[in-house]
């Protein structure tokens, strides 16, 4: 069966970089690359850092927004060396790496790394299903992008070659990302709507309702039955107005 597993690259700064990275997944086995505003791309460095990954740097996309580059995938991991991302699920390497196969038999997959200064924003890892951190000793958490991707992508090519057999198919495909967003957006449009106020005193009221459907992971028809609930409340308040006014 042929798995969907790409990397994506969000706002790499260093051209070297990325052709590092490119050799570290063609190492093992990995050849879907996205980038999103890389700052020097193409480049003779990341040419010369593939050392011989060449096929996966020709084949690399370019986006100008991390949207796109993860629009049609089912299953969205985000990459950080810190855990100051509490109200995330945290996983190891080896844990996504089981996680990551079994989503590619059914979807496409994407694990998402951030920029060399600043890592993955909070707009980006609210687009995340699970967050994986690298554990390392001592205090020094900080690994180079091609490193980091290396050991991801090593567990990842152990946990596709083990041979265990495929999960049953889905009767219902996973919502893509895209699919989400538009979920999102419909829930902010009806909370405006409809005056709702986050209660928690978070003040985070579309983060949090983010965070509960990305650890539910909704598939498509999950997901058609939520903005059916929406669009009928919307309905019958548009019917409660008229009503009022006439």
């Amino acid at each position: 069966m042929t798995m969907s597993i790409r990397v994506v690259l969000v706002d790499p700064n260093h051209p070297g970089n990325i052709g590092a990275v490119a050799r570290a997944m063609k190492n093992m086995g990995l050849s879907e690359l996205h980038l999103v505003r890389p700052k020097a791309f193409p480049h003779a460095e990341a040419t010369s850092r593939a050392s011989g990954a060449d096929d996966v740097l020709d084949a690399a996309r370019v986006h100008e927004e991390f949207d796109d580059a993860i629009a049609d995938c089912g299953f969205v991991v985000g990459t950080s060396a810190r855990k100051r991302y509490l109200s995330f699920d945290l996983v190891e390497p080896r844990e996504c790496a089981q996680l990551v196969a079994e989503a590619a038999q059914v979807g496409n997959v994407a694990i998402v790394f951030g920029s060399e200064k600043f890592g993955l924003l909070n707009v980006e890892l609210s687009r995340c299903h699970r967050l994986v951190t690298i554990p390392t000793a001592g205090d020094y958490a900080s690994l180079n992008l091609g490193m980091a991707v290396q050991v991801i992508a090593y567990e990842i090519m152990l946990a596709t070659r083990t041979g265990a057999p495929p999960p049953p198919p889905l009767d219902v495909p996973f919502a893509t990302a895209r699919e989400m967003e538009l979920l999102y957006e419909h829930f902010d449009r009806v909370l405006e709507e409809i005056e709702f106020r986050d209660r928690t005193g978070g003040g985070h009221l579309m983060a949090r309702i983010r965070r509960l459907f990305n650890r539910a992971r909704l598939d498509q028809n999950e997901m058609n039955i939520l903005r059916g609930i929406l669009t009928a409340v919307q309905s019958r308040r548009r019917t409660a107005g008229k009503t009022a006014s006439s």
